[in-house]
């Protein structure tokens, strides 16, 4: 692993320095400095010259600050002469902003992966988009890594009787229906219609829930309004209680005070793609600096990133051989 390179802006470091024990390499360290007109540079301390350079770096909040720095460090090392730069990006926020349905309306998905491939960037890594067409928003290679294993290991260890997994709504059903085959239990979902940020109504079900205890599934939560809104759903259709998961625990706003207090909740469990809150010790946290680390170390080698997924999301998996004629 000597040629491997790893830097890590300041959006995670706990996560780039649990990647970097796991690949037995050390986390190299980055100058940013902040001029007095607030603009930023970075400098990176270690010789990048003709090596595979990997920048870690979530897209969380404050968001944009973050997005600067890791443009600002692809272009350090390109300059350093880096034979390939890889962009880490456990949670890419922008993926949110993946089409146009409304007039005059930005798509941010597409342009902050223009602003990555223009700034130098060879490859990026990253987990669980929003919207998977995402990923072809990009004209470099995209290794999209699924959390669903993870989550699915932690489940495994329970008493699954009665255990139905509930998807918000139903873009999100397909990967809801992963876990629950990983679970062997049912599916359900949510029919939901986005009024704002912050302001969704969930008007009906999908599935049998009565009598069951759920297992709630989103890819991200942010304020916990769908989370909420589908539980009062789910308490008038009988559902007894319900375990929060999902990959990216953002929890701004009020979300820990609605998640933490709310009577059908028995434990919330997240990733940490994104740094966790630090005055929530109930919190469940699960470590995904392993499948970066693994991802990473078998792009470096050129062998299969796909096989990691084997049997856990089929999307994410290498092809299947197919007989034709």
């Amino acid at each position: 692993m000597r040629e491997i390179v790893v830097f890590s802006g300041s959006a995670h470091r706990g996560l780039a320095t649990a990647i970097c024990e796991d690949l037995d390499v050390e986390l190299s360290s980055v100058e940013m400095t902040r001029f007095s007109n607030d603009c930023l540079q970075a400098q990176l301390q270690t010789n990048c010259r003709q090596r595979d350079v990997y920048l870690v770096q979530p897209l969380c909040p404050p968001t944009q600050e973050h997005l600067m720095e890791l443009l600002l460090m692809i272009d350090a090392a390109r300059g350093a002469s880096a034979e390939r730069i890889s962009a880490v990006i456990p949670y890419y926020s922008y993926a949110r902003s993946d089409k146009k349905d409304a007039s005059r309306l930005s798509v941010g998905g597409r342009l902050v992966a223009d602003m990555l491939v223009a700034a130098g960037v060879d490859r990026v890594l990253t987990m669980t988009l929003h919207a998977p067409q995402v990923h072809a928003f990009f004209s470099v290679p995209v290794d999209h890594l699924t959390a669903l294993g993870v989550l699915a290991d932690h489940f495994l260890g329970q008493d699954l009787t009665d255990a139905v997994v509930v998807s918000p709504d139903f873009g999100n059903a397909k990967t809801a229906g992963q876990l629950a085959r990983l679970l062997g239990v049912p599916v359900a979902a949510g029919s939901k219609k986005r009024l704002g940020d912050d302001q969704v109504v969930i008007d009906t079900i999908v599935g049998d829930v009565e009598g069951r205890r759920a297992i709630v599934l989103d890819d991200e939560i942010a304020t916990g309004g769908s989370i909420v809104e589908l539980l009062d759903r789910l308490a008038e259709q009988g559902c007894t209680e319900a375990a929060i998961a999902c990959t990216h625990g953002l929890f701004v706003g009020k979300a820990i005070e609605r998640l933490r207090d709310h009577p059908m909740v028995t434990e919330v469990v997240t990733t940490d793609t994104v740094p966790p809150p630090a005055d929530w010790p109930e919190l469940k946290v699960l470590s995904v600096s392993g499948l970066f680390a693994q991802a990473i170390a078998r792009s470096h080698a050129g062998e299969s990133v796909s096989s990691m997924f084997d049997g856990v999301d089929p999307s994410l998996g290498p092809p299947q051989a197919r007989l034709f004629g």
